[in-house]
């Protein structure tokens, strides 16, 4: 066993639906402008150009329907309800006809934004990861497995806050597919088992503050309850 200067950080997971077993994270990353309707509303043209990436660290994590903390440094963290899918294996140049064989599963997240900055950051031509990579940033549920409700390619996918509908749109309007996601991501890294991939969001994305609560359903896959919480 090796000896360590400093303890190793702990394995961040997931929990699975239907088992006591976990879903060890490795990495996330996200898909940028992936509903045309979201596209038009953050003022870009939703052409089926190449799909971008970023990423978050795993340990951005907020598990299940724990209280969010309001992060320091924004008067703007918006929400974005997101099909969330889960590598159980990897690869490089990943053929779009096989990619589906490399999730494990599918979860809801929220891809919480620090708005404010992330426009300060595109006006500047500064990269945003101080907008989208912060403490507390992606929230996500239990990984349902594949094997219980195989791989949803439509249903409906809607945000409340506080009760009132802000987010409603349906999967099947992705300009990218999950598997092309997966293909298109493989060219840039090899992925691995432990990946997450955020599959963007619908329009109708807006501004969260302590003590709201924010409610998301996808049709197959639950809900996810979370309160923002007072800041740190």
């Amino acid at each position: 066993m090796s000896d360590y200067v400093i303890d190793p950080p702990p394995v961040v997971s997931l929990p699975v639906a239907g088992s006591t077993a976990r879903f060890p994270v490795r990495r996330i990353f996200c898909v940028g402008r992936n509903y045309a309707d979201h596209a038009r509303e953050m003022g870009h043209d939703p052409d089926r150009e190449p799909p971008f990436f970023f990423d978050k660290p795993a340990d951005a994590l907020v598990v299940g329907d724990e209280d969010v903390p309001y992060p320091s440094c924004t008067r703007q963290l918006e929400h974005e309800a997101e099909l969330v899918a889960a590598l159980g294996s990897g690869g490089r140049d990943v053929d779009p006809a096989k990619a589906s064989e490399l999730v494990f599963g599918y979860a809801i997240g929220n891809d919480l934004t620090r708005r404010d900055i992330q426009a300060e950051a595109k006006k500047l031509g500064r990269p945003w990861t101080m907008a989208k990579g912060f403490d507390g940033s992606a929230v996500c549920g239990p990984v349902h497995p594949v094997a219980r409700i195989g791989h949803p390619s439509e249903g409906a996918i809607h945000l409340h806050v506080n009760g009132t509908l802000r987010q409603a749109g349906d999967i099947s309007q992705m300009i990218w597919s999950v598997p092309e996601i997966i293909a298109g991501l493989s060219r840039l890294v090899e992925l691995k088992p432990g990946d997450l991939i955020y599959t963007g969001t619908p329009s109708g994305v807006g501004r969260l503050v302590p003590g709201d609560v924010v409610e998301i359903a996808i049709a197959g896959l639950g809900k996810l309850r979370n309160r923002i919480a007072s800041g740190r």
